[in-house]
This record gives structure tokens, sequence and C-alpha cells, in this order.
């Protein structure tokens, strides 16, 4: 059976007019449409203030008898005290609609947006949208030569945007675009990271509430806050400016004023009024780098400002407003924080909503390559001079960046730096293998310094190049626990603590005892070694 035709409009106060016999000469839309051989409405809902024009919606309602007398024609009485206010129009037909019975397995719906104000027709198409209407927009047409009955031409448009195949391509590419600026442009092929840049571009456009970055120095913290902003701009989401600071260069009386600004006279030096860096971010992006070094009273302020964007510059009475956007950025574990009291439990889950760990260097090594291309590409474009690896000093230089030695402790700022002192040195625009050694051999001095040397340094000297990385991990924590462990037995206990619960019997210290031996090695080894790496 097919389905009933329902169509929803506003009486057209002046496209509708006319009651004379010449009225059928003219075009009137609401009329019209039950002029249309291949569509006809079983019903029309008419929304109009019967009070100001209810005769002509009798008018209308008798000529619609006349052009089609099976339709049925029911009228609203839909008053607004301003056609041309939007807030008004708009709350005005969201409530007709959400008291209206729809029954969509029954019937199809079409909001004729012909007739009303500009207004309501954007308040129509939103609610279509939105799909607090059930339907699709109907838009009718006059003849091109008045002639009398003539019903012009109408077409349907559904706005359920999958359905249109160009248009869905063209968002898709478009989302790809929005990636690649996240990701600066870098064909990262790290899976982890990717996905989690494929969700932070949704939030980033969907979403106004704060986003916390996680991750270590250098991890690129910044640059992907500033990237957001980009984006946010290019969508014309955020017409103000892109504020930043590192929290951990905020000190004493000088924090408060900083971050919520001062008046005059506030405390000695004070010798003027001051914004702060809230009020500059207003309409704008806040990002605020190593919040965990925030004070307490910072903390508190910063947490009714995000509420109500409104707060107290240090020396006033009188409250200021921001609507700024946050990003937060740390590489401190805050719920640890919290629990030490050196960060309020409250600030952390207002700021907690959409966090992202961002992954070190070394955690990605599959993105070295793209990156390394990317530096290079950036420092000739600088330097206005093209630099580039040789063979043989591209393929030596991967395999010690992706390699278990190369830690890169400090992340991107590690690579960079590499990078431009290989470029810089550079000879006739070429790296060669001789640069290649000597800056893998100024690396190894940089990581290696006392402060961060692993155990198997020391164990197994260069033969460690030759572990997997899966091993070199885990052996090193397992050295590391043999070294805080009073015996081969203890260090088994802590290490085999899961599994020995579901074992008939256990000797955790030959099961470790062996586990050395696959890699030459034995306990008192280990237990030396690894306790001389820790006091050093």
């Amino acid at each position: 059976m097919a389905k009933r035709q329902v169509v929803f409009g506003m009486l057209g106060t002046q496209l509708d007019a006319g009651s004379g016999p010449g009225r059928w000469q003219k075009w009137r839309p609401t009329v019209a449409l039950g002029m249309h051989e291949d569509f006809v409405p079983d019903r029309v809902e008419l929304l109009l203030d019967e009070r100001r024009f209810g005769k002509l919606a009798a008018q209308v309602r008798e000529d619609l008898a006349l052009t089609a007398p099976e339709m049925a024609v029911h009228v609203h009485d839909t008053y607004m005290a301003d056609p041309w206010e939007f807030e008004g129009v708009y709350a005005c037909l969201h409530d007709f609609l959400a008291g209206y019975p729809f029954q969509p397995d029954e019937e199809d719906y079409y909001i004729h947006i012909t007739t009303g104000t500009h207004v309501s027709q954007i308040c129509w198409f939103l609610l279509a949208e939105s799909r607090h209407f059930p339907g699709r927009l109907l838009q009718t047409s006059p003849p091109r030569k008045q002639n009398a009955g003539a019903a012009g031409t109408y077409a349907v448009i559904d706005l359920d945007l999958s359905r249109y195949d160009h248009i869905a391509q063209r968002f898709a590419r478009q989302q790809l675009l929005d990636r690649d600026l996240l990701k600066g442009g870098i064909a990262t092929r790290n899976g982890a990271f990717n996905r989690m840049i494929e969700q932070i571009e949704t939030v980033a456009t969907r979403s106004r509430a704060p986003m916390l970055l996680m991750g270590p120095t250098g991890a690129g913290k910044s640059q992907l806050a500033k990237r957001v902003f980009a984006l946010k701009k290019l969508k014309h989401q955020l017409p103000g400016r892109f504020v930043e600071v590192n929290c951990a260069t905020l000190r004493g009386d000088g924090a408060m004023s900083t971050l919520f600004g001062h008046t005059k006279g506030a405390y000695t030096g004070a010798s003027a009024d001051r914004a702060g860096l809230l009020r500059s971010a207003d309409k704008g992006l806040l990002f605020l780098d190593e919040i965990g070094e925030l004070g307490q009273d910072e903390q508190a302020m910063l947490l009714r400002a995000l509420e109500e964007k409104r707060f107290l510059p240090v020396g006033s009475d009188r409250e200021v407003e921001s609507d700024f956007q946050l990003i937060a950025g740390t590489n401190r574990d805050l719920q640890a924080a919290v629990r030490q009291g050196r960060f309020r439990e409250d600030l952390l889950a207002r700021l907690n909503l959409w966090t992202y760990a961002l992954p070190g260097l070394a955690q990605r090594s599959e993105d070295i390559e793209p990156n390394l291309e990317f530096e290079l590409e950036r420092w000739s474009r600088e330097q206005h001079e093209r630099v580039r690896f040789n063979v043989e000093a591209r393929t030596r230089y991967l395999a010690f960046a992706t390699s278990a030695e190369a830690t890169w402790r400090g992340n991107f700022r590690d690579l960079g730096a590499s990078l431009m002192r290989l470029a810089t040195l550079a000879t006739a625009g070429r790296i060669q293998i001789e640069g290649v050694e000597e800056e893998i051999t100024r690396l190894r001095a940089q990581w290696h310094d006392g402060t961060t040397a692993s155990p198997l340094d020391a164990l197994l000297g260069e033969a460690v190049n030759g572990l997997d990385r899966f091993d070199r991990v885990q052996l090193e924590d397992v050295v590391r626990v043999c070294a805080r462990s009073a015996s081969l037995s203890a260090a088994g206990r802590e290490l085999f603590a899961v599994s020995r619960a579901q074992r008939a019997s256990t000797n955790d210290a030959d099961r470790l005892r062996k586990y050395l031996a696959k890699f030459g090695l034995d306990w008192e080894q280990v237990r030396g070694a690894a306790r001389a790496v820790d006091t050093a």
C-alpha cells in the first residue's frame, strides 16, 4: 500500500493572496500544490496566524478544494510575534513539530519552503537537516509564462547527504585534507597515531569542549594545538587568536597576572592595567602547555573561567569575560598528581573529556622516514638550497634511527636538530655516509650521558644492537627487577606473579635463570651491571 503524501507549509501572505476571478491567472504556490498531475498531496498542514490571515486562508482552502477535491487541508493557528526574528521563529516551528503525531511508516513528509519569510525557510531547513522533521524539502516554482491554471514546477530535496555520492566524495576528500592539516602535511604511517588524528579532526570540528594532549616533551603537543586552531579557523569557528603559554614558566605572583590580568596598582610594579592571556584568547584558542605545573590558586581560577567564562583580574572587584576554547598539554601523569594533592580533581574532570596521548618518536619508528623527508624539505625551503642523502647514507641513518638504540629522548626536537646538523654540514647538497656516522656518534653520546643508560649496554655491549626491539624492552625490564631484588627467587616471584598462580608447581628462580641464559647471562652478571647503571 502506497504511503500518504503530507506537505507542511506556511501560508504565503503575499504569494497566495488574491480573491477576485483574476486570482486564477496568477501562480499561487499553496494552491498550485493541488495542480500537479504527478504529485498531489493527500494532506496539507498549513501554518498561519488566523487572527490576521484567516480570510486569506479560507480562500486558499476553498480554491484547493476546487483544484484537488480529495486533498485534506488542516489549518494550524501559529502566532509569531516577529516572523523575521530567528530565535522566535525557530522555537515556534520546533515546538509545533515536537507535538505533531508523525507516522513515518505510513506517511511521507515534505516541507514546502517556497512560502514564508527567509527566516522561516532557514529554520525549516535546519529542522529537516537535524531530523527534527522526518522528511524532505519541497521547492515549487512558477511557470515561465503565466497562464490560467498553470501549476508551475516542483523539486524534492533530500538532506540525507549520504544519498548523494558526489557530495559524499567531496566530504571524504575534505576530511582527508583536514587530517592532513593536523598532521602538518606529513604522510604518517603509524596506524594508532592516524586513528587518533581522525578522531581529533572530528572532535575539533564538532566540539568546543577542552582537549587534553598528553605525551613526552617534544612529541608535538604544541604543533598539534596550533594545527587544531588552524582547522577551526579554516572552518570559521574561531574568529579570535591562538594564545600559547608554557605553565612551567609561570612563577609566583606573576603567574596569576599573566593568565588573568591585573589592574593598575594591584601590586608593586603594576603600573598599568594588563589584560592577561585568557582575555587575549577571547573568541580564540588558548593552549596551556605543561598545565600540571600550575599552582593551586591558578587552577581554581582556571576552573571557574572554563565553567562560567568569567573571572576576576588581580586587584579588581569587577569580573571580566572571555569565551575561549582550551587545549591543555602535559608530560605528567595528572591522575597521580591528583592523588598527591598537586592537581585539582575537579579541574582534571573538566579537562578529561577529550584526552589524547601522543606517542614519542621511538614509539612511531615507521614515521621517522616521512618526517625525515619533511624536515629536509623544510630546511631546503628556508635556506633556498636543496639537500639530499646519498643512498648509502640514507640507508645507514634510517637503520640507526629506527633501531632500539635510538631512544629519541627529545622526540621530534631531536630528529629536527639532527637533520639540521646533517643538512648544514652537507657538501655540495649531499649528505654522505661520513656525516651520518659522525651524527650517530653524537646522538649516542647525547642519549647515553649516564642518566638514562640502559643496563644492557654494560651487559651485552655492541651485541645489544642484534636484539629485536621486543626482546630488548622485555630483557631491560627483567634486568632492572633483578637489580632491586635480594635474590634470584625474589626476582622470579615478582616477574612471574600472575602466571605462577596458574601453575600446579612453580620454580620461579629456575624459570628466570633459563630466561637469562637465552641471552648468555647469569644472575650475578645481571645484578651487578644493572645496579651499577641505576646508581650511576
